[in-house]
């Protein structure tokens, strides 16, 4: 980095070290869970965090389907989507979403709290969401990352 004192530091992609973390979601709070994920994937922990550049490190979340909601969520949260056809409209609550696609709760929470861009989809690509506690990333070493929600 820059060391003149004159100037603002900025970070440049090769001086980007990245890290791994796994976050246990058991029994976690989806929301909150998302929001400390969300801030790893952007970088906003690091002291050259720089807003216009991907500079997050990678994030590998075990036991997605475990992860829970507060209060009615439930049952009454809905997701939506939609064919483009007529009648096409589908909600799901994340009850049958978790029976199809326990990964989809915590990775549309992440994506929700990343920007809407270019970067944000880029910043999505380091996340990994596994069923169960086994994941392929043991190469990576990644560190226990703990959540408190």
């Amino acid at each position: 980095m820059n060391t003149n004192s004159f100037k603002t530091a900025s970070v440049t992609p090769d001086q980007i070290d990245r890290d791994w973390y796994v976050v246990d979601a058991t029994d976690k709070v989806v929301g909150r869970l998302a929001s400390e994920i969300a801030g790893i994937l952007r970088g906003k922990h690091k002291p050259y965090f720089t807003p216009h550049m991907d500079c997050g490190d990678f994030v590998v979340v075990v036991n997605a389907e475990k992860a829970r909601f507060t209060g009615l969520k439930e049952t009454d949260k809905t997701y939506f989507s939609y064919s483009g056809y007529p009648g096409g409209q589908r909600l799901r609550t994340p009850a049958e979403m978790r029976a199809k696609r326990p990964t989809f709760i915590v990775q549309n929470a992440v994506k929700g709290m990343l920007p809407k861009n270019k970067l944000g989809r880029k910043m999505l690509k380091k996340l990994k969401v596994y069923v169960g506690p086994e994941h392929p990333h043991q190469a990576q070493e990644p560190q226990p990352m703990e959540v408190d929600a």
